[in-house]
């Protein structure tokens, strides 16, 4: 079969995406690739189907068991042969995967890294036919990755030690210059075709939120969104336990995952949420690498990350199937707190006290890249994008930002009071010292600091504290003032602070003329639904309904998750255009022949039953 063929036959699509054709053919011409492309923009695609069209077998070398149970199940229901081999088999299990896999069974083969330099596995790799090494989730391999695995350093060992050099490809989500740069040279790419598709996820509204009770916040906003599914992300363990436990007392239908619980209630959990028996998931950022669950409308961050890097990744798991979907931080000051606490434990035994320096040193900027996220008034998309060294017009329309309202407003003299103040004190204390100062406070700490006898004491008494902290943050984001790398954050001055307070100028910044985020859709008056992004009138909503019943039904008799059946897009597709035979059941996008052989009559069944009732109507 040609690769279109086989996107038909086992994917159900029509056509390759943005970049897909040019990584392939590469492959195929026996070259080496690294494809840097979003979440959901199809990178396995990249590797499956050259794995169907070259001899022998492709190894994909993936880091976490979820992510290869995931793709394996995927594959096998598309009607083709694929098995992992990790920690999670029986020593029986894994001798059977290999006995198969000489035998010549898959021709797809995911292994975790940590599994290459065993021998029993090398034996079996030195007498096999290995046409491709794919490195999946590739930034894994740099220490300035925000997830670098040691066992990942092993893969070039490896390649070295097969009798033949496969033609080795690389992919991943998340990569700024540094770590592509690594990826080339850790894994010894030779003259490699590079591809950046762009980090752009148009499909996804970012927004920003400083909510004075964060949990009231999130309820309300589940509130709102009664019938999706979505993920909540928290910072530490006990978070996620507060935040799970207060959410099933108020009736929301949530599991948790957190490194905590056994090894078989994760399991459970995850199986619950991706088989949708529980519609939201509360968790730290142990789930969802490889989780690629495509109806999750949502990502809630209940804390803010510790670099944009994580960001992108966890808010990435959003809208995997190209339909409009929500990613919403909920930022508060302790985050920030927290994060450093974090980076401070960072003890990576597989670095150098050199390199530790220089890691936990790049770990502070990230983390201070991260904070200026949840206070720039500028396009949120466009941060983001800047970041990873993309640049757009700074407005997307899409983000809490641009959908704001903002006034710009002269603060040059609230800024000189607090550069002022931070002077007079000798840069010796932290953003609430410095605020309580300003703001005329008579606390303890205040008196005991002696900051009651500071000259700009009280200076600011008749502004609001949070419009201080708005400021304070302004001039952080700015470079008028920074914060050291130590535990408590001390407000340091900068060269334009200086040059402020002595020379003079204006500062000018934005800010909003309503802090609650204005309603995207009117309340009531419209008849029309949402689903998977998509409006549905009355009729159309009940036939999705009843499609997805059966796909549920389906899922549970083949033991797969129900995306895996057919994806929320595929179903409203299905709605959409109301097929009546198997020609036009192959026009709904992800129905291939393999699945419409398994599936798809049950599915015409339906809609030929919707069909007639309609020309009765």
């Amino acid at each position: 079969m040609t690769k279109e063929e086989l996107l038909k036959t086992y994917f159900g699509y029509d056509s390759f995406r943005e970049g897909q054709e040019l990584l392939i053919n590469s492959i195929l011409e026996g070259k080496d690739v690294l494809g840097i492309m979003p979440t959901g923009a199809g990178k396995s695609i990249c590797y499956q189907i050259p794995a169907l069209m070259l001899p022998g077998i492709t190894l994909v070398i993936s880091p976490l068991i979820s992510l290869m149970k995931d793709q394996v199940a995927g594959l096998n229901q598309a009607g083709i042969h694929a098995a992992f081999l990790n920690s999670s088999l029986t020593y029986g299990q894994y001798r059977k995967a290999l006995q198969y896999a000489r035998e010549g069974r898959y021709p797809i083969i995911y292994v975790a890294p940590e599994r290459l330099m065993t021998e029993e596995f090398q034996d079996f790799a030195s007498h096999a036919e290995i046409s491709m090494v794919a490195v999946d989730e590739a930034h894994c391999v740099s220490q300035w990755g925000q997830d670098f695995r040691p066992s990942y350093l092993k893969i070039v060992e490896f390649i070295n030690a097969l009798p033949k050099r496969p033609r080795v490809s690389a992919f991943t989500a998340t990569a700024t210059k540094e770590v592509k740069e690594d990826i080339i040279d850790i894994l010894m790419l030779r003259d490699p075709v590079v591809l950046t598709t762009g980090f752009d996820r148009k499909n996804l509204y970012f927004g920003v939120e400083t909510p004075k009770n964060k949990y009231e916040a999130v309820q309300n906003y589940l509130g709102q969104h009664q019938a999706e599914s979505g993920i909540i992300y928290c910072l530490t363990r006990k978070t996620v336990e507060e935040v799970a436990e207060k959410l099933i007392k108020d009736g929301f239908s949530v599991t948790r995952y957190h490194a905590g619980l056994s090894d078989q209630e994760r399991k459970k959990n995850q199986e619950d949420f991706i088989y949708d028996q529980c519609r939201i998931m509360v968790a730290t950022n142990a789930f969802g690498m490889g989780i690629d669950k495509s109806n999750v409308r949502f990502v809630l961050h209940y804390n803010m990350p510790k670099n944009m890097e994580s960001y992108y990744q966890e808010a990435g798991r959003a809208g995997r199937d190209g339909e409009r979907a929500e990613c919403i931080l909920f930022y508060g000051g302790q985050d920030v707190v927290t994060n450093q606490r974090f980076l401070e434990r960072n003890q990576n035994p597989e670095l150098d006290a050199l390199t530790l320096s220089l890691v936990r040193e790049r770990d502070q900027e990230r983390l201070r890249k991260m904070t200026y996220y949840c206070f720039t008034k500028e396009c949120l998309r466009d941060y983001m994008l800047r970041y990873f060294g993309e640049y757009g017009d700074n407005y997307c329309g899409n983000c809490s930002n641009c959908l704001r309202t903002f006034e710009t407003v002269d603060v040059t003299e609230i800024a000189k009071a607090m550069l002022q103040c931070v002077a007079e004190s000798r840069q010796r204390y932290g953003i609430n010292v410095i605020i309580d100062t300003l703001h005329g406070a008579n606390t303890a700490k205040i008196r005991q600091y002696r900051m009651d006898e500071n000259s700009c004491y009280g200076s600011l008494s008749k502004v609001s504290a949070h419009r201080i902290r708005q400021v304070l943050n302004h001039l952080l984001v700015e470079g008028f003032l920074s914060l050291s790398d130590d535990e408590y954050f001390i407000v340091r001055f900068t060269k334009k602070s200086a040059e402020l307070l002595h020379n003079g100028g204006q500062v000018l910044m934005k800010l909003a003329k309503e802090e609650e985020q204005p309603q995207k859709q009117a309340k009531g008056g419209a008849s029309k639904k949402k689903t998977a992004g998509i409006s549905m009138d009355e009729k159309d909503e009940t036939l999705f309904e009843t499609l997805r019943k059966l796909r549920m039904e389906i899922a549970r008799e083949a033991k797969v998750p129900p995306y895996i059946v057919f994806s929320d897009k595929s179903l409203v597709h299905m709605c959409i255009l109301k097929p009546q035979n198997k020609e036009e059941m192959l026009q709904v996008s992800g129905v291939g022949e393999y699945k419409y052989e398994k599936y798809g009559e049950r599915f015409l069944e339906i809609l030929k039953n919707c069909g007639k009732s309609e020309e009765k109507s």
